[in-house]
């Protein structure tokens, strides 16, 4: 399964709206690894590195995915599922 199924059928969000304004990238911390926008980007190209990236695991990260996107994407709910998936991956 897609990481971006697994994101949707989990959080009920679709990453494919996000449209990489990189409005989402006005803030950041030490402990980000790579902006929102990239961890979206690498969601929609199915790319692993998304369940592995720091900026996954980083508070200020997910705190700040609350109100990040400005088209309605709740980023906030996006990292929980990809949390889930990346902890769930780690068990196998």
């Amino acid at each position: 399964m897609s990481l971006r199924s697994v994101v949707k059928k989990a959080s009920g969000q679709d990453v494919y709206i996000c449209h990489a304004c990189n409005d989402c990238d006005t803030q950041t911390s030490d402990d980000m690894d790579i902006p929102l926008s990239s961890l979206v980007q690498l969601v929609l190209l199915n790319d692993e590195e998304a369940l592995e990236c720091r900026t996954l695991w980083s508070d200020f990260a997910l705190e700040a995915a609350h109100s990040a996107c400005k088209r309605g994407l709740n980023l906030h709910t996006v990292m929980i599922a990809l949390r889930e998936e990346s902890m769930r991956k780690a068990g196998e």
